[in-house]
């Protein structure tokens, strides 16, 4: 067998400038290293640092600010008092399904079951499809609300409207040129929707309708705060902007989180091996998620609802570990596949700007993971599909310096249907047209990439001698950490770099794929972990620079202080 060779860029690290006198001064009522990280992140007023660190407090924007929002709570008003039948029509990743948990909870508190339809990944495909109209229609569905699409399917709510439904779409997606002829379209990122915040999930746009309709109908016996734990889930899994109102509701979710009142997301924890009182974003996007997901990606999307939205505890367990188990097989698979496409990148010109595999092996379930794999390792756009009856059902994962959804929207004439963000997408096109569309994309990127340094770049916060730093430093370093929490999309962990750590002991874990190191500066020794960088221990120096975050290890009931290392460079100069 061919061995893969992992070519991946290396790294600019930028170093933030230190805190000018000024923002000093300002800030001069919290601690030097809290100071230094807040000023880093364009934080430097007194106001600004007590928004940002306060976002803990419940958001004030008012939901009616949005766009279409009042004619959908008149709608559901309506279908409430008919006793209509009420469908909950959800994507089927994280942020689809907690959006369905959430709605689908909400209107059973308010007296009424609705229905939850969540397509298959396989059989329908994204989004809303005329079939399952059809048949949604013909069982009695009297008013569709979708949560996490339908923001492009004008077709579809077309036919929804000609079958007598009436239509309600919440989706953060961009729209395309047309918007669905729906009773009421809930989407911020309408060019004449006012709401000052447009970085929303599904789960915090389902969040936000629900609050709407207890502001028109107060209710005390339903509280809206309950259901903050799905909007975290929805949003961190999502890659959600971890600013403004998402900080908020997320922060808040995870406190709420923490005291785990829901049955199935204890049981998850605990498969996951997490202690619920210590969730945070990490465990969100590297374990709930990807468990959530995997029923999607390789089965039925409703085993994450059901187990969301169980109230039995044997229920919940096994629903669990049966998540657990698809997870194992998801990575795997995903694994498979990235195997084979950098061996197929290998043959190919290392100048083309895009990377575009199909294959029909390719599991459709998991092309999007493998996609961001792909384009994290050679720093690049990357477009993963699997082919089946003359169809390409595509991932596509993007680069900063790229906007995808944007270049798809440019090639709309050789796509059947495509949508999603600037750094994530999805796209359906005939066989027939892969080589055209290859060829155009591949212009686009070209220009776009003109005079462009893509070296990826690592900003680091603070650089940190592990020589001169003692035990009794951790409790600021951590305190001040722990308060730029929530971290995620748009708002990273704090990131530290140290230069010549002696390498004392190295090895794999993880089957290979991941780089345990002891490290050493002095006298001080420092556990830590290189996740994915497994294939360096072959050529790691005895002296490195680092680039890494602060993390608290738990093992066996003990905590320890790790070093999560996001990058490794040999020292420039090795010590003797």
């Amino acid at each position: 067998m061919t061995e893969v060779t992992r070519t991946s860029p290396k790294k600019r690290w930028v170093i933030s400038p230190l805190i000018t006198n000024e923002v000093r001064k300002n800030l001069k009522d919290y601690p030097p290293f809290l100071r230094q990280l807040l000023f880093n992140r364009g934080i430097t007023t007194a106001e600004a640092a007590r928004a940002y660190l306060g976002s803990d407090s419940p958001t004030s924007t008012d939901p009616f600010a949005m766009l279409d929002m009042r004619e959908a709570v008149a709608v559901i008003e309506e279908a409430l008092q008919n006793d209509d039948n009420i469908t909950i029509y959800g994507d089927y990743d994280t942020d689809g399904v907690t959006a369905s948990s959430l709605l689908f909870e909400f209107f059973r508190l308010l007296g009424h079951e609705p229905r939850v339809y969540i397509p298959n990944r396989f059989e329908e495909g994204y989004g809303l499809n005329l079939e399952a109209i059809e048949t949604l229609a013909a069982e009695g569905t009297r008013l569709l609300i979708t949560v996490d699409c339908g923001i492009r399917s004008v077709r579809e709510v077309r036919r929804a409207k000609e079958l007598g439904m009436r239509v309600i779409i919440t989706d953060h997606h961009q729209p395309g040129s047309e918007l669905p002829p729906a009773d009421a379209v809930i989407n911020p990122h309408q060019s004449a929707d006012p709401y000052p915040y447009k970085e929303l999930a599904g789960v915090g746009l389902a969040y936000k309708l629900a609050e709407a309709c207890l502001l028109s109908r107060p209710n005390p016996a339903v509280d809206l705060n309950q259901w903050l734990d799905l909007v975290a889930i929805g949003t961190v899994v999502d890659m959600a902007p971890l600013t403004g109102e998402n900080r908020s509701l997320v922060k808040r979710g995870l406190a709420l989180m923490r005291q785990p009142q829901r049955q199935g997301l204890f049981s998850l924890a605990q498969v996951s091996s997490i202690n619920p009182a210590r969730f945070n974003t990490g465990h969100l996007g590297f374990a709930i998620g990807p468990r959530l997901n995997a029923a999607g990606r390789l089965e039925n999307a409703l085993d994450a609802f059901r187990l969301l939205t169980s109230r039995d505890v044997f229920e919940a367990g096994w629903l669990a570990q049966q998540l657990d188990s698809l997870n194992s097989s998801r990575k795997e698979i995903t694994n498979q596949i990235v195997e084979s496409a950098m061996l197929s990148i290998q043959t190919q010109d290392p100048s083309v700007p895009i990377l575009f595999l199909t294959s029909p092996d390719y599991n459709p379930g998991v092309v999007g993971l493998a996609a961001g794999r792909l384009s994290e390792v050679y720093y690049k756009p990357a477009i993963v599909g699997s082919v089946e009856g003359g169809l390409i059902k595509a991932s596509c994962r993007s680069i900063p310096e790229f906007d995808i959804n944007h270049a798809l929207n440019q090639c709309a004439d050789l796509l059947e249907r495509h949508g999603g963000h600037p750094m994530a997408a999805g796209l359906t096109m005939r066989e027939e047209n892969a080589e055209a569309f290859q060829e155009r994309l591949m212009q686009i990127a070209a220009e776009a990439f003109m005079g462009v340094d893509l070296t990826p770049t690592l900003n680091i916060d603070y650089e940190i001698s592990l020589a001169k730093l003692q035990a009794e430093h951790f409790p600021n370093i951590l305190d001040a950490v722990d308060q730029l929490e929530p971290t995620g999309a748009s708002n990273p962990s704090a990131l530290f770099c140290s230069r010549n750590c002696r390498v004392l002991r190295a090895n794999t874990v993880g089957k290979g794929e991941h780089l345990k190191l002891v490290l050493g500066a002095g006298s001080n020794q420092l556990d830590a972990i290189a996740f994915r960088q497994g294939a360096l221990l072959e050529t790691l120096p005895d002296y490195v620079d680092i680039a890494y975050t602060f993390e608290i290890n738990e093992f066996n009931g003990r905590s320890t202080i790790q070093l999560n290392v996001r990058d490794i460079q040999p020292s420039a100069s090795q010590p003797a």
